[in-house]
């Protein structure tokens, strides 16, 4: 995502999020824990617009996705979003889902690393969210639940029949998003779907600690490795290692590159720049 911005001023305060940052990494988190941090309008046009500006701004080095309360994201509001959007046409409707999927890609584009801490429920759009993440970090309350054909709507919904197959096999991503069943925690983990499962009640603890390491790792590689893995998704082999050569030979013009070999030489650890 480009660097570049225009006019529009830094957004001082989110007021359908939690946002704090600390040295490279910045923690989001859905803070509606009365209704299980069920998404709005609002929200999603939020989390849009932040890794938006966290991209252009260049100070974000790991993001910690989270959810305050019982659980992670109970998907969209029934009443706010599911009830409004009977009342829509249909270019209204198409704007909306554009919105959500626009915040996949987003998650997805970012120039840094995505660590969901998921317990409790994520279900429909808060499953998808996780999926898009880098990430999954849970315990076992855990349970994803894309739910999208249990609304009678399609089970592809916000990149989910895109993204789901390629984390864990097309078999597996039929049944989950066909059939609308929860995965809980230790299926989660078999299939593949989790980076990592943790002790409860200590997913947002374990997912700062991977969050931290990213951070201080070299921002610029991780950078180029996750734009690499989802641009090489769709590439045929000739196409993936044109592009891996063409990225590492600018990356050996980098800072950290050079750093590594002088830490090497010095036996000392890197002190990485991100550049």
């Amino acid at each position: 995502m480009s660097p570049f911005t225009g006019s529009a001023q830094r957004t001082a305060q989110w007021r359908h999020l939690r946002v704090d940052e600390e040295d490279g990494v910045t923690t989001v988190t859905l803070a509606r824990p009365a209704k299980l941090n069920a998404l709005t309008f609002e929200a999603y046009a939020d989390l849009r617009d932040l890794l938006a500006e966290l991209s252009h701004r260049h100070r974000t080095r790991a993001l910690v996705l989270a959810g305050e309360g019982r659980g992670f994201c109970s998907g969209g509001d029934v009443d706010e979003i599911i009830g409004a959007t009977l009342g829509m046409d249909t270019a209204r409707l198409l704007d909306f889902n554009r919105m959500t999927g626009q915040v996949v890609r987003a998650l997805r584009e970012a120039p840094f690393p995505v660590v969901a801490a998921v317990h409790g429920v994520a279900a429909g759009a808060g499953a998808v969210l996780a999926l898009a993440a880098d990430f999954r970090v849970a315990d076992a309350t855990a349970r994803f639940a894309f739910l999208f054909t249990k609304v009678g709507l399609s089970g592809g919904d916000m990149g989910a029949a895109y993204l789901l197959p390629r984390v864990v096999g097309l078999g597996h991503a039929t049944r989950i998003l066909m059939l609308g069943e929860p995965v809980r925690a230790a299926e989660a983990e078999r299939i593949g779907l989790l980076s990592q499962l943790v002790e409860e009640g200590d997913t947002v603890r374990a997912a700062h600690g991977l969050a931290r390491r990213l951070a201080d790792g070299p921002a610029l590689a991780h950078a180029q490795t996750k734009a690499l893995l989802t641009a090489e998704l769709d590439l045929p082999l000739s196409g993936a290692v044109e592009l891996d050569a063409a990225t590492q030979a600018l990356l050996m013009h980098g800072e950290d590159y050079r750093e590594f070999h002088a830490a090497f030489t010095e036996k000392r650890p890197p002190d990485w720049q991100g550049r």
